[in-house]
C-alpha cells in the first residue's frame, strides 16, 4: 500500500506492506482522509512524539475510513463501519487502530469534515470538562484559539454554558474570525495590555479556566489572568517549553495547574477519554453543533504540499488529506 514514511532523506510516500490481520482489541481501517496536526509536522522533519515517528515509521495520527477487519477483541463495531479515529500510522491507505479510539461518523458527515475531528474533540472535552472542571456560568480563556483544537475548545465551552469566553490570536485576520466559534472577547497575547483586557472582561476577578496552548513568554501572564482558586490546563506549548515562573503569584491566587498530553496515557485511559466524548457531547456533534472549519483540502500525491501549507501558518481550521 501507499504510505507516507518518514525515512533517511525524510518523510515521502512509500509502498509498504498493508498492515497485518487485526488482533485482540485492533481494528482494520480503510483510510479515506486524515487531518494534519501540529505534531505531524514535527515528525515530518524527524522529531519523536512519544513513541510515535522516528526512521521507517507511518506517519499520521488522525483518520477517517471504513472498518475492514475487526479482532476478536474488538467491540463496538463491525466491518463496513463508518468511523473516524486517532493513533499511529494514519497517513496510508490502511491503517490499524484500538477499537476504543474510534468514534462513529454520522450519517451525511463527509469523511473529510470527520477527519476533522477526533484529536481536537477527545483532546479539548478532556481539557475543558474532564481535567478543567468547568461549570456553567464560568469564563474561559483559551490560548491560540485559532488553531483547530482552540477553536473545538471554546465552542465546547460554550456548549456547556461558558458565561464568557475569551480566545486569543495573534494574527488580526483569524482573530476577526473568533467570534463564530464562541469567542465572546477575542485578544492579542503577544502584547502588554491583554491581561487587562481579560480582567476587565471578568469583573477584575480573571477567568475561572485557561486553557493554554501557548505557554512560554505567556505563563505568569496566564497566572495574573486567572482569578484565586481558578485553574490553568496546560495543553501545548507553542511559545515555548520554558520560561520564568511566578511561583509567588501561583501561590497567592491558589491556582490549580495541571499539564496534559496524551502522549504518556495508557490505553485505558485514552478509552475513556473517549468514552466520555460519546457520553457527553455527542448529540452537538450529530447534529454539527461542534464542527471545524476545513482550510484546504490536498490529494495525498500533494500531502508534501499540504505540509508546506501548514508550515506557512497562514492556515484557518484543519489541512485534510484525501486518500
Amino acid at each position: 500500500m501507499k504510505a507516507y514514511v518518514y525515512g533517511a532523506a525524510g518523510a515521502a510516500i512509500t509502498e509498504v506492506d498493508k498492515p497485518a490481520a487485526p488482533k485482540g482489541p485492533q481494528v482494520l481501517i480503510r483510510v479515506r482522509a486524515c487531518g494534519l496536526n501540529r505534531a505531524d509536522l514535527g515528525m515530518t522533519k524527524g522529531h519523536a512524539h512519544g513513541a510515535a515517528g522516528g526512521v521507517g515509521a507511518v506517519l499520521g495520527m488522525e483518520f477517517a475510513g471504513e472498518i475492514e477487519a475487526v479482532g476478536d477483541e474488538a467491540y463496538g463495531c463491525k466491518v463496513g463501519d463508518r468511523v473516524m479515529g486517532s493513533g499511529t500510522g494514519a497517513f496510508g491507505e490502511y491503517t490499524l487502530a484500538d477499537h476504543g479510539r474510534l468514534l462513529p461518523i454520522p450519517d451525511k458527515m463527509s469523511f473529510e469534515d470527520a477527519a476533522t475531528l477526533p484529536v481536537a474533540l477527545t483532546t479539548m472535552h478532556n481539557a475543558v470538562m474532564a481535567i478543567g472542571k468547568l461549570r456553567s456560568g464560568q469564563s474561559v480563556l483559551v490560548q491560540g484559539a485559532s488553531s483547530g483544537v482552540g477553536l473545538m475548545a471554546m465552542q465546547i465551552a460554550k456548549l456547556k454554558g461558558a458565561r464568557t469566553v475569551i480566545g486569543s490570536s495573534t494574527d488580526k485576520g483569524r482573530r476577526d474570525k473568533l467570534h463564530q466559534f464562541g469567542a465572546d472577547l477575542a485578544i492579542d497575547s503577544s502584547g502588554d495590555g491583554w491581561v487587562d483586557q481579560v480582567l476587565a472582561a471578568t469583573g477584575g476577578a480573571g477567568v475561572d479556566l485557561v486553557i493554554d496552548q501557548v505557554s512560554g513568554k505567556v505563563a505568569n501572564q496566564n497566572l495574573a489572568a486567572t482569578r484565586v482558586l481558578g485553574r490553568i490546563v496546560n495543553v501545548g506549548r507553542l511559545g515555548g517549553t520554558h520560561a520564568e515562573f511566578n511561583f509567588d503569584l501561583h501561590a497567592a491566587r491558589r491556582i490549580d495547574y495541571v499539564g496534559v498530553t496524551f502522549r504518556s496515557r495508557s490505553i485505558e485511559e485514552i478509552r475513556e477519554i473517549f468514552r466520555q466524548v460519546r457520553g457527553d457531547i455527542w448529540p452537538a456533534i450529530e447534529s454539527r453543533s461542534l464542527k471545524l472549519p476545513i482550510d484546504k483540502v490536498f490529494p495525498f500525491a500533494e500531502i508534501g504540499a499540504a505540509f508546506a501549507h501548514m508550515e506557512a501558518n497562514r492556515h484557518f481550521g484543519k489541512i485534510v488529506v484525501t486518500i
